[in-house]
């Protein structure tokens, strides 16, 4: 009997893990998708992979909602050449998942070269079966 309960306990553990190991490497996709449109200024898929509630928090303290921070990244007016990221640790709660990564980058902001060392923290949702960013806060590495 113990060995009985032993093993469903077993198949049962690794069963979440299993199922929690997929919900990471869906949410590591969607921030890839993220990187990626903001890099190439994909108005269509930033739309499609935020909520419309976002709060996008600055290193320097600005906040963008929504359309500000699409129409931003869209218009060049905030220019990534690159992004890379580093250190990521993702944390899958239900329907929320944080995100944690270092961002390095090369800016042209306004024609402006520029790089940026930042410590992100994300927060996605996921809606209607798909993951979407809903906040998203940056702090300046020094």
């Amino acid at each position: 009997m113990k060995q009985i309960i032993l093993s469903i306990t077993l198949i049962l553990t690794v069963s979440v893990a299993i199922a929690q190991s997929k919900q990471e490497k869906a949410v590591a996709a969607v921030v890839e998708q993220l990187r990626t449109a903001m890099v190439d200024g994909n108005k269509t898929q930033l739309e499609k992979l935020v909520t419309d509630k976002l709060s996008y928090g600055h290193s320097g303290g600005k906040i963008e909602d929504k359309n500000s921070f699409v129409t931003n990244i869209a218009n060049g007016n905030s220019d990534f050449v690159s992004i890379d990221l580093s250190e990521q640790t993702i944390s899958v709660s239900g329907k929320t998942a944080i995100v944690r990564h270092i961002l390095k980058a090369k800016t042209n902001d306004g024609g402006k070269p520029g790089d940026v060392h930042l410590r992100i923290l994300l927060i996605w949702q996921k809606q209607g079966g798909q993951w979407k960013m809903i906040a998203r806060q940056a702090v300046k590495i020094v």
